[in-house]
């Protein structure tokens, strides 16, 4: 049975506290309320962000309400693109992630779009920091540098993931920092 949960301008509330166990449980999705680094049992509700939102939606976990309406997955991704920019760019490689196994959180604190954990947070560090561009964009080479830079102080890979805008295949390009 899925999942109830409510949209509150860019955000989804998991009201339920038991639900919102059953969801942290399953994959380190969303953060509890007012929690910002989660530990072991979660005791508030979480609050999801719109792109893992609309991927739970799609795969029938969690039921999604504004104002006591149910919105459909389609309805929900579409308030999202609009909320978000790049959501389509940043779906595919949350998507292509999440599908892999990973535990997608967001990598805002450290520049990035994304920090990747292979088991989830509390378990092990996230080794990856991703950020996300469209395949034809150009890159600044000292961006590249400042974030190699970062996310090796922070002893994490730096990852591009660059998405085609018209098939949304992903090509990811991952940094390391050497002495020369």
């Amino acid at each position: 049975m899925p999942i109830r949960a409510v949209l509150a301008g860019a955000r989804v509330l998991i009201p339920s506290l038991e639900d919102s166990r059953r969801l942290w449980e399953k994959g380190f999705y969303g953060k509890p309320l007012g929690e910002p680094k989660p530990r072991g049992p979660i005791d508030k509700p979480l609050v999801l962000d719109l792109v893992e939102a609309v991927y739970l939606a799609k795969r029938g976990v969690i039921e999604v309400y504004r104002g006591g309406e149910r919105l459909d997955a389609a309805g929900l991704e579409e308030e999202a693109r609009r909320l978000i920019p790049r959501f389509d760019y940043l779906y595919r490689v949350y998507e292509e992630l999440r599908d892999a196994g990973y535990v997608v959180r967001s990598g805002l604190k450290f520049g990035a779009d994304y920090a990747v954990y292979e088991h989830g947070p509390g378990i092990d560090h996230a080794p990856f920091l991703v950020s996300v561009v469209d395949y034809d964009e150009s890159i600044d080479p000292l961006e590249i540098v400042k974030a190699g830079r970062l996310s090796h102080s922070v002893r994490k890979h730096f990852v591009i993931a660059a998405v085609d805008r018209r098939s949304l295949r992903v090509t990811y390009l991952a940094f390391s920092w050497t002495r020369v």
